[in-house]
Formats: structure tokens, C-alpha cells, sequence
């Protein structure tokens, strides 16, 4: 006989708040477009006016991460100030003013006995949002959860918790001014990896988990997780400088894509050149990219094309390393076959690019590169929901259930069948 085990008070805890969460999903699914675009536009006033609370909060946060050591680039992740703040609430405005997926018939068509067939987008459900660092995702994913006609769960980073309690704070006072439940957006009150885990195993209450952070968050969520969770463990992001490609504008692309915000998962890792322009092009990456302090770390024939000490040779591990850092990675290679086996090989499934004048290369670049985003003549840092045109966006999928790439208000709900009859009944 098996006894059953006595839950903890923190399982006991989580398991209240998320059918707390499911409980108010329903209400948000209920009320309709013009409720939920009302909050959320109540949410970027919220932001606006407590600007001042905010930020006093998060200077908190990153005194308190700079202390503990905290690297730069996660520092300039968590830190806010007056014009980020501005942005997260123009964010809010945009997403406020996108179509409502809820309730769209996304395809119907007639049977031979005369049956209506359809797909029509309803919400997900529950969602938990795992996150590290930044709190721009506590209002972005509260918006676009809503906007959905879902219910989310935040689980923010020790390191930015009194910024995220304030900003939960004002989207609590948005939820109430429009009626809606505050349980429809919950921060979790405490940064407890043990609260996380007994979190993952409400799958009764829970519909899916996005991580969104380091890749070893991620494979704990994943590896932990009784719930489908949306994985992307790290951005290995790839660009093909082609042989007909203009070089200038080759070399502005390759800059901005690692130089501005090298601590990003869009940011370039590795830069693959053509062997017919190497001995030209090379030189001018190196060059262009050490001037902004950048290192390069190269195959051989990268090495011998470069000025002496302009690029180390690289490791095996190198090729498959997410940097989040200015060093990136540069392989000479024979063409766009081999170009293509080493973003097969290496890859992460995020975001590629090719560089080329080329038509029909850069078509076969686009069919034959299996990342969820694929680019010709662009910086990997377009791989974005709001530079793609979604708003604001949740997250980025590296796995293909059920979404694929930057993930924005359509990846938040899922179809369900409905069927117009006239009083058909099945034979046979």
C-alpha cells in the first residue's frame, strides 16, 4: 500500500496560488477585448505614475547585485532607469492597441455532408513565466498574457525582486480599476528554488512554462517541469558573408549585430566568411571589430589572413560557445554547402544570417537553415517580437511545439474545433 506524502506548506502555497490563477483565467477569458486592452492600458499608466517608486526600488536591486559581483552585462540588464521605464510603458501602449486574438476563426471550410468545420484561437490557460534579470518581462509578459485572455505567474530573479514587486504592484492597481482579479497576474512572493519546484508541479493548474534566462534556468525548469515548457537554451547566432555580398554594408551588419548589446540572445557568435573574399574581408572584421574592443577568436586560416595578434585561434568549444560578451567566433569556409554544416553542427536553432547579392543562394539559405529565425542582408538582433512586428514578445522558442522563434500574442493561445451542423449524424 502506498501512503500518501504530507505536502509542504510552500507546495501547499503554490498549489493555492496557481487554482487561484486558474480560477481567474476563466474571469479573464470572460471579459472580453475592451476589458483586457483597458487594463493593460491602465498597467502603462500605473508605470508612469509610480515611475519614481519604481526605480527607487530597483537602484535597491542593483546596489545590491553590483555588490555581490553581478557582471556588467546583467547588470545592464537589470538596471533601470527614467527612459527604460518609458519604454516598458510605450511597450504596454503597443501592445494594448494590437488585434485581440481571442475568438478569431483562423480557417473554415464544408464537408461533404454539409457539416461547417473551423479553428477558432482561445486562450492557453495558466501560464508561469520563469525569468532572470530584466524587469521589463514582468509588464511584457503581464500585457501580452492578458491581451490573450490568459492568467500568468511571475517568477522573477532574486536579483531584481523589489523591482518586480513594484511594477506587480502596478499592475494589481490596473486589474482592480477594471474589475478583473488580481490573481489574474501574480508575482511569486518568494525567490525560493524550492517554491519554483513545487510551482513546476502543479500541472493541473498550470498549462505551459516559459523560462526565460540563463541556460542553465532553463534546464532545470525543463529537466524539473511536470508542465510543457517552451525551451531556448542559449542563442548561438550565425552569420555567412558570402562571396558577392557588399562588404561595407557586411561589415556594418556584422558590427551592430555584436557590438551595441553583446549580452543579448540575438547577438551574432560566429561570423562565417567565404573563402573567395577571406584575404580582403578578414583583415577589414578584424579591424572594424577590435576598433570597439572586440576579440576575435579564429580557425586557422582566420589567424593567417588577420594581422599578426588580431585574432586567437580558436577551441572545439568556441564554435558552440554563447559568448553574451564581445569576443565573437570566425571560420573560413569553401561555400554555402559548408556554411550550412556548420550552423547544422553548431547551431542553436535561434537566428542565422546571410549576407549575399545572390538571389538563389540566399532562397537556399532560407529553405535549408532549420532556426527558427533566417535572415537575408540583416543583423541577428532583428530576432526580436517587436522588431518582427509582434508587440511586445514573451519569449523565443527553440523547439517546434508549439511555437518557433519570437513568441507574441498569437503563441499565447492555441485552436480549438467548431463544428456548424444542420442535423447530420455520422453513418457507419
Amino acid at each position: 500500500m502506498t501512503i500518501p506524502q504530507q505536502k509542504t506548506d510552500l507546495e501547499l502555497q503554490m498549489a493555492r496560488l496557481a487554482k487561484a490563477a486558474r480560477a481567474a483565467g476563466r474571469a479573464v477569458a470572460k471579459a472580453g477585448s475592451a476589458v483586457r486592452t483597458a487594463a493593460i492600458r491602465s498597467m502603462a499608466e500605473q508605470v508612469r505614475a509610480r515611475a519614481a517608486v519604481v526605480l527607487a526600488a530597483n537602484a535597491r536591486d542593483v546596489d545590491a547585485a553590483t555588490a555581490s559581483g553581478t557582471s556588467g552585462a546583467m547588470l545592464d540588464r537589470l538596471k533601470l532607469d527614467p527612459a527604460r521605464l518609458e519604454k516598458m510603458a510605450r511597450a504596454l501602449d503597443e501592445v494594448a492597441g494590437l488585434p485581440d486574438p481571442v475568438g478569431e476563426v483562423v480557417k473554415m471550410w464544408r464537408r461533404p455532408n454539409g457539416l461547417q468545420v473551423g479553428r477558432q484561437r482561445i486562450p492557453l490557460g495558466v501560464i508561469a513565466m520563469i525569468f532572470e534579470s530584466r524587469p521589463n518581462v514582468t509588464t511584457d509578459a503581464a500585457a501580452l498574457c492578458l491581451k490573450a485572455g490568459n492568467a500568468v505567474i511571475l517568477r522573477g530573479g532574486s536579483e531584481a525582486f523589489q523591482t518586480n514587486t513594484e511594477l506587480a504592484r502596478c499592475v494589481d492597481f490596473a486589474l482592480a480599476g477594471v474589475g478583473l482579479p488580481s490573481a489574474a497576474v501574480q508575482l511569486m512572493p518568494t525567490t525560493d528554488r524550492a517554491a519554483l519546484v513545487a510551482l513546476l508541479r502543479c500541472e493541473d493548474d498550470v498549462d505551459l512554462v516559459i523560462p526565460r534566462g540563463g541556460e542553465g534556468l532553463i534546464r532545470f525548469v525543463a529537466e524539473t517541469s511536470r508542465i510543457p515548457v517552451i525551451k531556448h537554451y542559449k542563442g548561438v547566432c550565425h552569420i555567412f558573408v558570402e562571396a558577392s555580398a557588399d562588404q561595407a554594408a557586411a561589415l556594418a551588419i556584422c558590427h551592430n549585430a555584436k557590438v551595441p548589446k553583446p549580452g543579448v540572445c540575438n547577438a551574432v557568435e560566429t561570423i562565417l566568411v567565404q573563402r573567395a573574399i577571406a584575404a580582403e574581408f578578414v583583415p577589414r572584421l578584424a579591424a572594424h571589430l577590435r576598433a570597439d574592443g572586440v576579440e576575435l577568436r579564429g580557425d586557422a586560416e582566420s589567424v593567417r589572413l588577420a594581422p599578426a595578434g588580431a585574432v586567437k585561434l580558436a577551441s572545439e568549444d568556441d564554435w558552440s560557445a554563447e559568448y553574451l560578451d564581445l569576443i565573437v567566433a570566425v571560420r573560413v569556409v569553401g561555400d554555402l554547402d559548408e556554411a550550412i554544416a556548420h550552423i547544422e553542427r553548431y547551431g542553436s536553432l535561434h537566428t542565422e544570417s546571410i549576407l549575399t547579392r545572390d538571389y538563389a543562394l540566399a532562397r537556399r539559405f532560407i529553405d535549408e537553415v532549420d532556426s527558427s529565425t533566417v535572415m537575408v542582408n540583416a543583423s541577428t538582433r532583428f530576432a526580436d517580437g517587436n522588431e518582427l512586428g509582434l508587440g511586445a514578445e514573451i519569449g523565443i522558442s527553440t523547439t517546434k511545439l508549439h511555437a518557433y522563434g519570437p513568441m507574441g500574442i498569437e503563441e499565447l493561445t492555441t485552436t480549438k474545433f467548431v463544428v456548424y451542423g444542420d442535423g447530420q449524424i455520422r453513418r457507419g
